[in-house]
């Protein structure tokens, strides 16, 4: 097997610095690149667009343990982007720092435009010849998500038969007004390069439990596309929810300003009127708030950050109907 660290982009800074952005490339030996790309045989594992998002690090770290633990079986091309963003990853940050900007709003971006528009640039030429791309994302830190693939309905013909192999629990496609055309996964797949939007667990933080079932994901979807030569099926069947119109998915948000104390865990089944969680008062001790739920169904993010204010995001229940 050859190990490679490549540098993608590169962009001077003050101060005799540079920003870089590296992959690691993992291929077989004794075949091209060319021609690996040619038979349709990379994967690209991209995350750390956000700085705050720190999920994908250990993605990227046990993926590359894995396969070196068999290398053998490896029949393609494995590109792992570990920090799109690297300022801030280093700095836990969520855009690029000293710039004010969001990195995820900046593709297709522009080889004649400012630093961090030939950065995004440079991505998307490396991006060329890729089979499949995942865009590994995390919550922020006030919300814990279960793991799943969320697909613009522009897109869902393609990528859902893809995505329902990847053993997420999830795949939730929605409505093309709320895509953004300037993000990574869009850019992409509007070049026909099929490009799937993991959201999982919590900013801030590494779940090792839902890295470990991404990976086994990846090895699936891997299998399927013949760059990994072992026959791994999927633990998981994903709920599919075709949720266009914005339907399928109940949105609690906390009636009051205070301390929001959860009462169920995220992937837990609620029946209508169960308590999700408390709001309260720590300085007199009331109960401000109950919230509850409003219907039947399977609740896939919950609030983990606990202080919130009149309206702020509580949680997400996916109704009974679109269960399936």
């Amino acid at each position: 097997m050859i190990e490679l660290i490549e540098t993608v982009a590169c962009a001077e800074l003050p101060v005799d610095e540079e920003l870089k952005i590296q992959k690691h490339r993992l291929m077989p030996e004794g075949v091209s690149p060319e021609e690996l790309e040619k038979n349709n045989k990379r994967i690209a594992i991209v995350t750390g667009i956000h700085g705050d998002e720190l999920e994908g690090q250990y993605v990227c770290f046990e993926l590359a343990r894995r396969i070196r633990q068999d290398k053998d079986k490896l029949a393609g091309i494995v590109d792992i982007y570990p920090a799109m963003n690297p300022f801030g990853i280093d700095n836990i940050t969520r855009g690029i720092p000293a710039f004010d900007l969001d990195m995820n709003r900046l593709f297709p971006g522009n080889h004649n435009g400012d630093m961090n528009e030939y950065i995004a640039a440079e991505i998307m030429k490396d991006m060329e010849g890729t089979t499949l791309c995942l865009d590994i994302h995390a919550s922020n830190i006030f919300l814990t998500e279960v793991p799943q693939i969320r697909i613009n309905e522009e897109h869902k013909q393609v990528l859902v038969p893809v995505a329902e192999k990847s053993n997420v629990d999830l795949i939730w496609v929605h409505g093309a007004s709320t895509v953004l055309e300037s993000t990574f996964a869009y850019s992409l797949n509007s070049r026909g390069i099929r490009t799937l939007v993991v959201e999982v667990g919590v900013g801030m933080r590494i779940t090792k439990e839902y890295g470990d079932q991404l990976v086994d994901g990846i090895f699936s979807l891997m299998s399927e596309l013949g760059i990994w030569k072992d026959n791994i099926i999927p633990e998981r069947n994903p709920i599919v929810s075709n949720d266009e119109n914005g339907d399928d998915v109940y949105y609690l948000n906390a009636g009051v300003s205070g301390i929001f104390m959860k009462e169920k865990n995220h992937g837990s089944m609620v029946e209508r009127g169960d308590l999700i969680g408390i709001i309260v008062n720590p300085l007199t001790g009331e109960v401000l708030s109950e919230v509850k739920a409003p219907g039947k169904g399977w609740l896939f993010t919950i609030r983990e950050y606990p202080i919130v204010d009149e309206g702020s995001l509580v949680g997400r229940i996916l109704r009974e109907e679109a269960l399936g």
